[in-house]
């Protein structure tokens, strides 16, 4: 794949269709009805919560807050605005708890993943930057007030990155971050596709290789145990964190339930809330997970979402980037506060 792009149009083709396979759409591509892939998906939804799926205890619906995007992801919240990305449009969008939506940042290097750090600065994931196509793959720093943007990382092992996608930042500052094949030129400048640990002095290391696909990316509130969702397996993997930047005993958590049809397919990104449940963004809808791999609940949203994150005046706000839309669903159990959310 490359990012050598002939007009503005194939720009928002290609990328589109690298999103699509980014979250396992491969049917969706070869021209299937995207409103026929939803409807099914709901279906199966319902169904996997009704026959193999305990009552979680969510009785509010998905609320759609905002429409008309591409394809949105990474979701932040920083106590005050919601920010999230519309990596076609190339675009940061922010919106408030009252809905006043606004474009944060434009061109974005197509941002990914979003989270903000203790300095309330706005961590991002580039997948790419249409102004300069030959560079794939940064990890950046946004200042939310001058919009400056300080680069953390473009390369590692003398060898830039495939295409940065999701991230989280421990209490030391630290990023743990995803750089799969989503978005990256052949071959992958990487060779391989990792998941990386961005030390507060800027040294970065790499912590494993052998994921399909790692995408998203979230620690336990205690920050013992690192979690990352491949977008192409389904097994969910858990990491004992020794240290910061410093991972052992990797094991499998929890197999994402499968829609009919498919046998293998995996998440995208997730969020977690003050218990250390997951809250895991499939082909289903949100797969709520427990910190010992039980299934809680499902919850379906009209489009498949890519992210969530919690947010809102007391953190029980899901908000999901879902495809086209935003959407909101309340919870019984607030988030866990990252050190980038302000009291």
């Amino acid at each position: 794949m490359s990012f050598t792009f002939s007009s503005n149009l194939s720009r928002r083709l290609t990328l589109a269709g690298l999103l699509l396979a980014q979250i396992s759409l491969a049917k969706l591509a070869l021209g299937q009805e995207p409103a026929r892939e939803t409807e099914s998906a709901a279906r199966d939804a319902e169904s996997v919560a009704k026959d193999k799926a305990p009552n979680f205890p969510v009785t509010a619906k998905p609320k759609k807050l905002h429409g008309g995007f591409q394809f949105t992801e990474g979701p932040a919240f920083n106590g005050t605005h919601l920010y999230f990305t519309d990596i076609p449009n190339n675009r940061i969008m922010r919106t408030d708890l009252k809905g006043t939506l606004e474009v944060f940042l434009e061109p974005s290097g197509n941002c990914n993943g979003l989270m903000f750090d203790g300095q309330n600065r706005l961590i991002a994931c580039r997948m790419g930057r249409l102004d300069v196509p030959n560079v794939v793959g940064e990890l950046i720093a946004i200042d939310t007030a001058t919009k400056k943007i300080e680069v953390l990382s473009t390369e590692f092992s003398g060898k830039r990155y495939n295409a940065c996608n999701d991230l989280v930042i421990d209490r030391q500052g630290g990023v743990y971050f995803t750089d799969p094949r989503y978005g990256a030129p052949e071959p992958w400048p990487q060779g391989v596709e990792g998941v990386y640990y961005r030390h507060p002095n800027g040294v970065v290391v790499r912590l494993d290789a052998e994921i399909q696909a790692p995408n998203g990316i979230i620690l336990s509130p205690d920050e013992a145990t690192l979690y990352v969702v491949p977008s192409m397996q389904k097994q969910i993997f858990a990491y004992s964190v020794k240290s910061p930047g410093v991972l052992e005993d990797k094991s499998v958590l929890f197999e994402i339930k499968q829609p009919e049809r498919k046998e293998n397919s995996g998440g995208d990104g997730l969020s977690v809330d003050v218990q250390g449940n997951l809250y895991i963004t499939t082909d289903l809808g949100v797969q709520i997970v427990s910190p010992a791999g039980k299934l809680l609940g499902i919850i379906a949203f009209p489009e498949q979402p890519a992210n969530c994150a919690f947010g809102g005046a007391e953190m029980k706000t899901l908000f999901a980037t879902s495809r086209t839309g935003l959407y909101a669903v309340e919870m019984p159990i607030p988030g866990h506060r990252f050190s980038g959310i302000v009291e």
